[in-house]
Formats: structure tokens, sequence, C-alpha cells
């Protein structure tokens, strides 16, 4: 099987299978501010990722590319929908297109359809330095994002199975490219011990892609005789990683993604220690059922609800909003209390 009939293959899994929504922002409660003492029009949600500076923290987070025509015409859909409300956008992993010339246009659509906003390259942790220098030229990206997915590989018929030497080589691209990178998980979650890794090594970001949105196992084994059911539950929450990366790693920018359904799930990882967050398979759902039209609106909306939580927890900025007080509970709050961290500290507040 080429990649790009892979690429194809993913997009229709991840289309057919549901987010099991258990992403752990059932376990967060935002206590109530009866005087907030500020306005809808004094709210500012812009936020910075290092030294990035974005209008808003919600962003499209890494789909697809490398499919041929129709990954193609998503990621046009997607570019068009990111300039439009002036949010960021990260591209699929672009080795496809390294290995592959047909494929750039896959990628370079997003540039071309989104030509002054934030877009994100993508390649895998086993990237070289070229390979980095040539996928961030490729759609003139002004951040790298990493992707961990062992898991993914591991269930993959075709994956990797060798992963030594990976940081080492997050070190070296760091060192060498001109543009902050980000190093992300594809839905398993982070724990703070890779983070801390990956921050003393010169990683501006980590987004912790939790456990509860897509299921690349899930995916994967689709495309397996023989499946591997164990690993179709293994990982961390959204809410777990967030908070227990923010508990060692606050000083440093941390991105929120996994299973992000609307407004609420935003507010909600900001408060919990996020600076943004992405939304990748909950937009991606949205434009396959409803259009570009309806996922411009989503967008919108999802920004304008945003203002109206922190409006009404009187936080006017996104710095306020990481400090409002939150009640923890369930397995959120035992996982965090089994790690070592005290979950009353965000009652306290």
């Amino acid at each position: 099987m080429t990649r790009a009939e892979r690429k194809k293959e993913h997009i229709e899994h991840a289309l057919q299978t549901k987010q099991n929504r258990l992403t752990g922002f059932d376990d967060i409660t935002f206590v109530h501010v009866s005087l907030p003492e500020t306005a809808l029009s004094q709210v500012d949600i812009s936020t910075k990722i290092g030294e990035l500076l974005l209008s808003s923290p919600i962003f499209i987070n890494a789909m697809t590319g490398g499919g041929g025509q129709q990954t193609l015409e998503i990621n046009r859909a997607l570019a068009r929908a990111a300039a439009i409300t002036n949010i960021p956008i990260a591209v699929g992993s672009q080795m496809s297109a390294l290995k592959n010339h047909d494929e750039r246009s896959s990628y370079e659509i997003v540039r071309k359809e989104n030509p002054k906003g934030l877009v994100f390259a993508n390649l895998g942790s086993e990237a070289t330095i070229e390979q980095a220098k040539q996928a961030i030229d490729m759609i003139e990206a002004d951040m790298l994002q990493i992707h961990l997915n062992v898991v993914q590989e591991i269930v993959m018929p075709e994956g990797d199975r060798c992963f030594t030497g990976r940081l080492r080589k997050i070190e070296e691209i760091c060192q060498k490219v001109k543009v902050p990178v980000s190093v992300k998980e594809v839905g398993f979650g982070m724990s703070k011990e890779t983070a801390t890794k990956l921050f003393h090594v010169g990683v501006t970001a980590v987004d912790v892609g939790g456990f509860g949105g897509t299921n690349f196992s899930e995916i994967e084994n689709l495309r397996r005789k023989k499946t591997i059911d164990f690993f179709n539950d293994w990982g961390i929450t959204t809410a777990s990683s967030v908070a227990e990366v923010s508990s060692a790693c606050s000083d440093h920018p941390i991105i929120s993604s996994g299973g992000i359904h609307g407004a609420l799930d935003v507010a909600k990882s900001i408060a919990l220690g996020a600076s943004a967050v992405g939304l990748a398979g909950y937009f991606l759902k949205i434009l396959k059922e409803s259009g570009e039209d309806a996922l411009i609106e989503e967008i919108r909306n999802v920004i304008k609800d945003l203002k109206r939580i922190m409006t009404v927890l009187g936080s006017n900025t996104i710095e306020d909003l990481q400090k409002t007080p939150l009640v923890l509970k369930g397995d959120t709050y035992h996982w965090l209390k089994m790690r070592g961290m005290d979950p009353s500290k965000y009652s306290r507040r």
C-alpha cells in the first residue's frame, strides 16, 4: 500500500470511528463568579506560543496531506477557514511529500490559500535536520510540529518498530532550524517526564495530544487482520496530561489537544495550564458533513463562546483564565493524586 492510499484510509477511518469523549474534561468544574467585574468587550483572547503571537488560542491542528486530490481539497478548505477566521493551522505529516514530489501540492495549498496566516509544518520524530528544513520551506512555516506516535506505529501493519535516538534527533532539529519547534503526541497523552525532557533539549512548546479524541490505535486496528485491542484504551487523558505537564513545566507553552469539542473544553484546557488549544477531528467532521461555510461559522462560534465563558469568569485575558479556580473530581483527581500532585491547588487559586 502506498503512503497516499494509507492517508486516504486514515481519513475514512477517522470519520468512521467515534471520539469516545473520555478526555477527562467532565471531571473539571469552574468555580462560578457572581461578580466578574468585566465586560465582553474587554476580553482579549490573544496568546503566545514562544515568540509567536496568536489572535486566539484556538487553531486547526494537524490532520492530513499526501493523499492526492482528496487531501488537497480538505487542506484547501481548512486553510481558507483558518484565513477567514484568523487562526493558525497545522498540516499533517509532510514525509509523504518529501518522498514523493507529486504530493507537495496537497501541503503547499495551505500556504497558497492562507498567505498571511500562521502555518505549522509537521514531521515525525524520525525526521532528519535536512527533512525538517525542507518541510518548513515547503509551506513557509512559522513553526514546526514534530509528532510522537509510537502506539500508532506499533499497531500500524507497516509501521516503525525502532524508536531509539529520537530525543537526540529532536534536539538537533531544534538547534538547526530557524523556527520554533513544538512536539505533539497523537492521541495517547504526554507525561510530565516526557515534557521535561523535551523542554530540556530546546523544544519551544509541547502539544499533549491526550487520550479521548481520534484514536489511532482503533484506526490502525481497522487496517489489521489480527487486531491489537489493548492499545485502544491506552494513554493519558487530555485533562490529566495538561494538568501534570503544567505542574512540572508551567514556565513553558503547553498546547492542549485530543478530543476538544467546543469552547468549554478550550476554556478548561487553558485553566488547567494550556496556552493554546488545537482542534482536529471535531473540525474535520463538520467540514465533511456540513461543508466549509459551516466550519467557518463553528470556528467563529467557538471564539465567541470562549469570550462569553471568560466574561462570566471575570477573566479579561488568557493569563487571567489560567488562574481561575477549578474543582477537580473523579478519575482526573485520582490520577493527579497518584502522580504526586495536589489537585486542590486549582480550587485555592
